[in-house]
């Protein structure tokens, strides 16, 4: 159970022509006592840049990142970007990472993807040693050999020549399947979940997360639609859903319904993506099951989502990542009931 459950406001990435002004809702989740923002990639913007505009215009918001993508960057270059902004605002950087899934790492990266556990692993390992500075860094790993075995012979240890702000910056893994919850419980500092049915999720997960370690928080998206019409309110959520069940992965390997699946919501998790490969979106929508948006999401008029809001607070998650909100008046409600 949560006690002083967290809030942040969920950027995320952007499609189209820009996200539009990211400094006045920024600026506003701050005053209202919100504990931290979260931006993300996908295969156009990106999660770093949008991170330091964000942070060059406020002074105490916890900047995240949920998440970057593990093949967009050698580890040492993203443990680069992380202690370069948590340097620049004073402490506010905290990492979230994930693998993503072949259909954007192989098609948009144009990397490989074996053992997404292994490879995360190493590349946590190495952010680490970068921040801790204790000696040039090597590693023997599979996946990140540092220096890189072969080439041109050349290439030789090297310590990071500026002076982290802190050596243990929070890492946060975005994980789906139960042996990559348990990872992160292992190795990371938090959970980022991409999906946490609030009735469901507890029960599923609660072998894996009780391997985790004192402090250890779940930080998880959580669309937010405010409407006195709780079943409209619902049926948006469904639209994104549909997407992420049917659009999200390949036929053969999608992570996002194999979570949905887990949640509860196979059968219908399947008839989903049947009908969004088949080009019948429209069906596909209507296929999601409104127990499974309501579970995941926080629908309805403002005392429904309060009512609701306590169920999340005996969950075990820690930071509700607030996403959909673009009323001022709304954020503030919400900041207040979680209050």
């Amino acid at each position: 159970m949560t006690t002083d459950l967290k809030l942040g406001f969920q950027f995320g990435y952007w499609s189209g022509e820009g996200p539009g002004d990211m400094i006045a809702p920024a600026k506003q989740a701050e005053e209202f006592g919100f504990d931290s923002v979260w931006t993300a990639e996908s295969w156009g913007s990106d999660a770093f840049t949008p991170l330091s505009w964000i942070g060059a215009h406020t002074s105490r918001i916890q900047l995240c990142t949920g998440l970057v993508q593990l093949s967009a960057r050698t580890p040492a270059a993203t443990a680069m970007s992380a202690m370069t902004l948590d340097r620049l605002s004073g402490g506010r950087m905290n990492l979230g990472l994930g693998v993503s899934g072949p259909q954007v790492v192989e098609g948009w990266y144009g990397q490989p993807f074996p053992k997404p556990l292994a490879r995360t692993r190493e590349y946590v390992q190495v952010c680490r040693d970068i921040w801790r500075r204790e000696g040039p860094v090597t590693n023997t790993g599979e996946h990140y050999p540092m220096p890189y075995p072969g080439g041109t012979g050349l290439g030789k240890p090297l310590k990071a020549n500026i002076h982290p702000l802190r050596p243990d910056i929070p890492i946060y893994l975005g994980a789906e399947g139960p042996k990559n919850v348990e990872l992160a419980c292992e190795i990371a500092d938090g959970w980022l979940p991409i999906f946490f049915h609030v009735d469901n999720a507890p029960a599923v997960y609660a072998d894996a997360l009780s391997k985790a370690k004192p402090g250890f928080e779940i930080a998880c998206p959580v669309t937010v639609v405010v409407n006195d019409d709780t079943q409209a309110a619902i049926e948006w959520v469904k639209l994104t859903m549909a997407f992420y069940i049917g659009g999200m992965g390949a036929k053969s390997k999608n992570f996002h319904l194999d979570v949905v699946s887990r949640l509860g919501f196979e059968e219908e998790a399947n008839k989903v993506q049947d009908l969004f490969l088949s080009g019948d979106r429209d069906a596909a929508v209507k296929a999601v099951p409104d127990e499974l948006c309501d579970g995941i999401a926080l629908c309805g008029p403002l005392d429904r989502i309060a009512e609701r809001l306590e169920l999340w607070r005996r969950s075990p998650v820690t930071t509700l990542i607030i996403g959909g909100v673009n009323d001022p008046a709304h954020l503030r409600a919400i900041a207040d009931m979680v209050r």
